[in-house]
């Protein structure tokens, strides 16, 4: 059974930062390619970042790029989304999800993916 949990998330003020983490179980992410995505109020769900692994890069949008970093730590079965800089418009639920043979276009293709986690909310308000 495939299980994607993600934690880190909080309220937070403009300017600040969170650190998310989204550990796997049942799945070896090392065979996979990772995304976080995230769905605020109101809005549809968005990519974030994702590491493809055919392409063997890690993709950004644009409003995060330069602010958020993702990371992998496969000795730990887990991912990370480092996020500095948070705007109030960060304000989010935020999930990882695993998908096989993903390319650099892994943000924009959430139906593609066949795992995900439960979410995690971001609040940045002052």
């Amino acid at each position: 059974q495939v299980q994607l949990v993600e934690s880190g998330g909080g309220l937070v003020h403009p300017g600040g930062s969170l650190r998310l983490s989204c550990e796997a179980s049942g799945v070896t992410l090392s065979g996979y390619s990772v995304g976080w995505f995230r769905q605020a109020p109101g809005k549809e769900r968005e990519g974030v970042s994702c590491f493809s692994l055919i392409a063997g890069r890690t993709v950004y949008v644009q409003p995060v790029r330069g602010r958020f970093t993702f990371s992998r730590d496969y000795a730990k079965n887990t991912v990370y989304l480092e996020m500095n800089r948070l705007k109030p418009e960060d304000t989010a639920v935020y999930y990882c999800a695993v998908g096989r043979g993903l390319p650099n276009n892994c943000p924009t293709i959430p139906n593609e993916y066949d795992y995900w986690g439960q979410g995690t909310q971001v609040t940045v308000s002052s």
